[in-house]
């Protein structure tokens, strides 16, 4: 009999009954992962055309490393490990627990093979169910529950950058081959777009920061923010706002940029949004289901914080603050946006009524990402989940298309560099009254 922690204890039938049911949540996020990487070739598993995008063969060990450093190790010490090598190769960024691969060589490893690869999942998930099978105490319970926990919400953001991931791949082959069939063609066939609208938000104190029930350590503590009055857009920003704003030279402008964005933009060279390719005058669109032409109505997608920021400044506008956006959805009852479980993995046009909140794209805020005040990390080596990658990134809010959708709340907060293009990240616009 395999005991967890120092005591042989065993825990009240409800508990257990609560970790069985978090275990069988953990058990079909897993198999998510796994049901997104189906429809891969062998050959596709180990591409990284890019240093921040992943092989998806890393994303599936490295979430697997997740389960087994932090909660088979620690409360099974006597199973051996699937192999000793893996806590160096599938190790992101937790320096408390050994050295990293790099991480822009995640692409050379050719081996561990695919099938080692799934034979690891399958040796971590007989492990988790070990765990949950054996006594322990109440305390260590607690712990592995929370651990569980956070374990699925980080398998759940891997699974999007899975999806983004394996965009940019693709995205970058000359042939544009299509990893999944959608039916993301119907959006061509959306009514117009409403024109655009502000609305209007009184001055006053508000609240920021989780509610009760799982969150991430950045989103606490819950603190009290004056605004100013502001106005916050109705809906995205279209792909044909955004053409707007190209033909009217807005990448060519640098009035309109910040001086970090300028810069990026003349060593670039790039004049369009990430996916979006010009045939015979045409303007054509890449998404996981191919290329096919633009959808005017649809919201512009893989567009970085300083584009974002020139085409507000272009429209006499600006991004919101992250705390002008968190107040203005926690008005939306409505959390049923487009999410990654529609499998249309693309953002569609607005429906009526629907604000576009939540899901479609993450929305850049104009905000960099830094701790709450009172903030406090997870303790030990988890504490470098969050808390290290607080300098020089911007805060994005709301979800997209490749976002699980019980992962997403108006607290979460994301947060990539300003330059970053190829996750799902879109504008909405805000200006002052």
């Amino acid at each position: 009999m395999t005991v967890v922690g120092n005591s042989p204890s065993t825990v009240p039938a409800q508990t257990a009954d609560r970790l069985q049911t978090l275990l069988a949540d953990v058990q079909r996020v897993r198999q998510r992962s796994q049901w997104i990487c189906q429809h891969l070739e062998t050959e596709d598993f180990g591409v990284q055309p890019m240093p921040d995008a992943s092989p998806p063969k890393w994303h599936l060990a490295h979430t697997n490393w997740f389960f087994e450093t932090f909660l088979i190790k620690r409360f099974l010490p006597a199973k051996p490990v699937f192999h000793p090598d893996f806590e160096h190769l599938f190790n992101s960024y937790y320096n408390g627990v050994g050295e990293p691969y790099p991480r822009d060589k995640r692409g050379n490893l050719s081996r561990p093979t695919v099938a080692q690869i799934m034979s690891y999942r399958a040796f971590v998930d007989e492990g988790l169910c070990d765990l949950i099978a054996a006594p322990m105490s109440e305390e260590n319970q607690q712990i592995i529950r929370q651990l569980l926990e956070l374990g699925l919400h980080h398998e759940q953001q891997h699974q999007e950058l899975l999806l983004t991931d394996i965009k940019y791949n693709l995205g970058h082959n000359p042939l544009y081959p299509p990893f999944i069939d959608t039916t993301a063609l119907s959006c061509s066939h959306a009514p117009p777009q409403s024109a655009l609208s502000f609305i209007d938000y009184d001055p006053g104190l508000v609240e920021i920061g989780a509610m009760p029930g799982f969150c991430f350590d950045n989103e606490m503590p819950r603190h009290k923010v004056y605004l100013t009055a502001f106005s916050l857009a109705n809906r995205l920003v279209t792909n044909a706002e955004f053409q707007a704003f190209m033909e009217d030279g807005g990448y060519h402008r640098p009035e309109l940029w910040l001086s970090e964005g300028w810069s990026q933009r003349q060593q670039q060279g790039r004049d369009h949004p990430l996916y979006w390719r010009q045939q015979d005058g045409v303007w054509f669109e890449y998404r996981l289901d191919g290329l096919y032409p633009l959808v005017a109505n649809a919201p512009v997608v893989h567009v970085s914080g300083y584009e974002s920021a020139a085409f507000a400044a272009w429209s006499s506008a600006r991004l919101p603050t992250e705390f002008e956006w968190e107040f203005a959805a926690s008005f939306e009852q409505d959390l049923g946006g487009n999410f990654a479980e529609q499998n249309l993995l693309h953002p569609q046009p607005q429906r009526d009524g629907h604000a576009q909140m939540f899901g479609d794209v993450w929305e850049w805020t104009s905000s960099h990402y830094g701790p709450y005040p009172g903030y406090q990390s997870l303790p030990g080596v988890l504490g470098e989940y969050n808390g290290k990658f607080m300098s020089s990134q911007w805060v994005l809010r709301g979800g997209s298309c490749a976002t699980p959708q019980n992962h997403i709340r108006a607290s979460y907060r994301n947060f990539f560099y300003p330059k970053d293009t190829w996750q799902f990240s879109g504008i909405r616009l805000a200006r002052n009254p």
